[in-house]
């Protein structure tokens, strides 16, 4: 049967890919449910198979997770599939003069991207929220292979809150800090509203820079967000506790984030490049298609970035309820009271700094160090100062993001040894 299985949805795909006449759209989604069928098949039966040749009936924990995480991506992306594939028939016949108009190739390409996109995120979220599980014992689970529903019905874990310990103990002193956040809460958010709605309402801005500046804008209010909120919220009813939960939904906001800012950041490095480096070819280089496909996948690598790293997260152990000499949750902290083997992590951790903060960083050294070079080839001083100032806003954001963010983790450094010394 799984060789049936997988030769039939082979055939299908090749004779979908060399026969030109089948270059339809259909076609192209019946290619895609057939790559889905061997990618779910395979997910399961390939091990029940070796379990029965060597007899025997074990499964690793990782395999289970895995297992769930393919079951549940080719499961959901065969429901979206088939689900395209009736949009499909339903143009055809309803609107056939339109048809070839409406399901391009663009149309089509965005259809099957997203439904494998949407249905990897899903899983990625099943995944994680299933490896966070504990149970008490090795488990028989009456199947041939791990799905959801087994893994929660055999789940035992105690929640846990954590204790965030804010800037200060005074009672008096919370009106004060309450009311100075707030306003610069307020004052983020307002201001970077502002600016995506000028940038979306003005049809002079609709530029690749304010393109840029917008997303930036959101994700800017997206961060504080992640953790003002909860600390006001703290502040007013004088209260520090923070849930499990609530924890690793700041870890991966926080990542997410933060490693997009730099991205972004990155970006717009990119585009003053290019204007100033290649001003005649700007235009062409810097097209509304090509500035999306710079931005779109840079969410979608963020996105998958933060699910990794809230998924090897779930993998730690606490020894008990802590207390975080901070207002927030942020990785290195989580890793540095896990009880638990944090190797894994850490290796994860610098891994993703590396290609991830590291490698964007050294393309904003490496646009500026040609943008400077280029204007100091401009004969005229005020030319030399027309091109300058065009970078100075970017300059300035980029400074402030990479101090403060330096400051952040030494100072988290220097309370958590100063807090353990205490604590010793």
């Amino acid at each position: 049967m799984y060789l049936v299985t997988v030769l039939g949805n082979l055939v299908i795909i090749l004779v979908t890919v060399s026969d030109p006449h089948l270059h339809t759209p259909m076609y192209f989604f019946l290619s895609n449910l057939s790559l889905a069928d061997i990618g779910f098949t395979s997910a399961s039966i390939p091990k029940m198979l070796v379990n029965i040749q060597i007899h025997s009936k074990v499964i690793t924990y990782e395999g289970c997770i895995t297992q769930v995480f393919f079951f549940t991506l080719f499961g959901v992306l065969d429901s979206f599939l088939l689900t395209v594939m009736a949009y499909d028939r339903f143009v055809a016949i309803c609107h056939p003069l339109h048809y070839a108009v409406i399901m391009n190739l663009r149309v089509c390409s965005l259809l099957v991207l997203g439904s494998w996109v949407t249905a990897a995120l899903y899983s990625l979220l099943e995944s994680l929220m299933t490896s966070r599980l504990s149970f008490c014992t090795d488990l028989k689970i009456p199947h041939f292979l791990c799905y959801i529903n087994i893994m929660k019905s055999n789940n035992y874990r105690q929640i846990t809150e954590f204790v965030l310990l804010g800037f200060s103990d005074y009672a008096e002193l919370q009106p004060l800090l309450f009311g100075i956040f707030l306003s610069m809460y307020l004052a983020t958010v307002l201001g970077n509203l502002l600016i995506i709605l000028a940038t979306v309402s003005d049809s002079h801005l609709h530029t690749p820079m304010c393109f840029y500046l917008s997303n930036l804008s959101f994700v800017d209010i997206s961060f504080t967000s992640n953790t003002v909120p909860k600390m006001l919220v703290n502040i007013q009813t004088q209260s520090k506790v923070i849930t499990y939960e609530g924890c690793i939904t700041q870890v991966y906001f926080f990542v997410q984030l933060i490693t997009l800012d730099n991205f972004l950041l990155s970006v717009m490095s990119y585009d003053h490049y290019v204007a100033i480096c290649h001003p005649l070819h700007y235009t062409a280089i810097m097209n509304p298609q090509f500035c999306v496909l710079l931005v779109l996948p840079l969410w979608i690598l963020n996105v998958l970035n933060a699910l990794l790293h809230s998924l090897m997260v779930l993998q730690l152990s606490f020894c008990s309820d802590l207390e975080i000499p901070h207002f927030f949750w942020e990785l290195n902290q989580i890793v540095h009271y896990a009880c638990s083997d944090t190797f894994p992590n850490d290796v994860v951790t610098y891994v993703a700094i590396a290609l991830l903060a590291a490698g964007p960083l050294a393309g904003i050294l490496y646009s500026y160090f040609k943008i400077v070079f280029s204007i100091w080839a401009i004969s005229s001083v005020q030319g030399r100062y027309k091109a300058f100032s065009t970078c100075a806003s970017h300059l300035s954001v980029v400074s402030l993001f990479c101090g403060t963010s330096l400051g952040v983790y030494l100072s988290s450094a220097v309370t958590q040894n100063s807090y353990a010394t205490e604590t010793a």
